[in-house]
Order: structure tokens, then sequence, then C-alpha cells
């Protein structure tokens, strides 16, 4: 396991850790089913593992990713000789029903932002300073999430250097180590602003570095903070990649072009991005419906 996850160096982090676990799940799913080696797996036994996932009722996106990472390792034990052939060949996730990404309605986005939706209670310890300054991040979070349609763990990378304040513009390194520089409006300018001018220096540990946001112990945010900071904000369950999806839904209903989409978004595969034109033809339906009085 431990040379294969090796073998995975030139993947994101976070895809080699889902990848190992992938397949740690599959291997304890193999040893019941009486396998006991990579030689002894087949077609048939993946494609039954795949099935078998689907009656846990997992996104499909998750059992897509685990079919991506099956194929990673049986090809790199057909390359190192632990196996003749390689029985993922071609291997994919059974179809299904694709869910859409949930798209904020812009009330609702502006509550979220402003803190409107839920306020946050106010903490007995904390004094009104350290309260302010935790809103000025949370603001700042919440405005770059859905301005920049950035990632959650693009957002908790940034560092200083990262950020030219002056010029509205981020630097962004995404999935595969893809830089791309980002623009920024007026309400991302200025929430950042505040934050590392009012906010960061009240707040920073000694163990901070340059890292641009910060969690309640004084270094870098994490994507569970995040997660922390949306439940705190939000009046109904908001993950941080539905900020993401509503910043490309939004701009695709503006008429924005879709390969512009795909480099704001950092998408390798314009594929990838056409999953939003999708979205705003069913935004378009339902819009219809409920307003036109034929409908």
């Amino acid at each position: 396991m431990q040379e294969f996850e090796r073998s995975l160096g030139g993947r994101a982090p976070a895809t080699a850790r889902a990848y190992v676990g992938d397949l740690s799940g599959f291997v304890t799913w193999a040893e019941r089913a009486g396998v006991s080696g990579p030689q002894d797996v087949d077609r048939l036994l993946l494609r039954r593992y795949l099935a078998s996932l689907t009656t846990r009722h997992l996104a499909r996106a998750t059992i897509a990713r685990k079919a991506a990472a099956l194929r990673s390792y049986f090809a790199w034990a057909r390359r190192r000789g632990l196996i003749a052939s390689d029985p993922s060949l071609r291997l994919s996730a059974p179809a299904g029903r694709s869910r859409l990404p949930r798209v904020l309605a812009t009330a609702e986005l502006d509550a979220l932002i402003e803190g409107r939706a839920r306020p946050a209670p106010p903490a007995p310890a904390t004094s009104a300073a350290t309260a302010a300054a935790w809103e000025r991040r949370d603001r700042a979070v919440t405005e770059l999430l859905y301005g920049c349609g950035l990632r959650v763990a693009e957002l908790c990378s940034l560092s200083l250097d990262d950020v030219d304040v002056g010029a509205a513009a981020l630097t962004v390194v995404g999935k595969g180590d893809r830089q791309r520089r980002l623009p920024m409006h007026r309400g991302c300018v200025e929430a950042l602003t505040d934050w590392l001018q009012r906010g960061r220096p009240l707040l920073a540990g000694p163990d901070a570095g340059r890292a641009v946001f910060l969690n309640r112990r004084g270094v870098r945010l994490g994507p569970r903070d995040v997660r922390r900071i949306l439940d705190r904000r939000a009046a109904a369950p908001t993950h941080p990649h539905a900020l993401r999806h509503s910043f490309a839904t939004h701009l695709l209903d503006g008429g924005a072009d879709l390969r512009v989409v795909q480099e704001l978004l950092g998408h390798a595969s314009l594929q990838t991005t056409q999953v939003y034109t999708q979205v705003s033809k069913e935004r378009l339906l339902s819009v219809y419906r409920a307003t036109h009085p034929r409908a």
C-alpha cells in the first residue's frame, strides 16, 4: 500500500489520500469475499464491488472516484509485474442519475455573506474586538468562496504572497498544481482588506506563518473550519462547494462564455464545466414553470 501511495506523488494531496482510502475499502471488502491478493481479482469482482457501493446510496461522484482509484491501482500493479493483466481496463462506475449541484439564490447569498441568515451568538469569554475580528474573517471567507469561485482547499491554502489587493487579484494553486490568477470584485477586495488590516493582526498566533485565513488556534484555516463558518452563518445546510456552484451558474445565467467560466474555475476539461449549463437550463425551466401563466 505504501509503494502505491508513493506512486501517487504527482496527484493532488487530497486526491492521493482519497485513492489510498478507496483502495483500503476495496481490500477490506475483497478479503471478506475470499480474495487473497491482486492476482485473484477479475473484472466481474470489480463490477460486483462497484454495484455494492450503489446499494449504500453513495453519491455518483464518490463511486466514480473509487472506480478511478481502482483503475490507478491495477494499472500500477500491472506495471510492477504484480498481475499478468489489468482487470480494471475501461472500468467505470455504474450509470445512475447524477445530482445537480445546489445553487443559492441571490438573497440567500447576500444573507450568508453579511451574516444575516443566522447571526453567530456572542461568546461569553470573547471581547468585542475579538468577536469583530472573527466576523471580518468569516465575511472575507464567504465573499471569496462565492466571489472568486474558489474550492475550499484553494481558499485554505492562500498565503499573503498570493494576494494583490492593489490589482484586485488572487493567485490560486488548484488541482494538479495548476496555477491561475483570479480577479476580485469590490466586495471581495473590501472584505479581504478589512480582515488583513483589522482582523488578522489581532488573531494571528506564533505559528500563523503566511496563511491568509486563520482558525481559532491562530494557525492556518482548514476545510472543516470553513464548514463550521458556513454552518454558523447559513439558514439552511450549505456546503462550501455550493458557493462555487453558485458562482459558475450565476456567471452563465448572466451570459458568460463557457470557456471563460472554465478558466475561472480552473477546470482542466471543458466537459467538467458543462455540468453548469445543465444547471442553468434547469433553473430556466423552473423560473418558466413558476412564472408563466400557461406553464
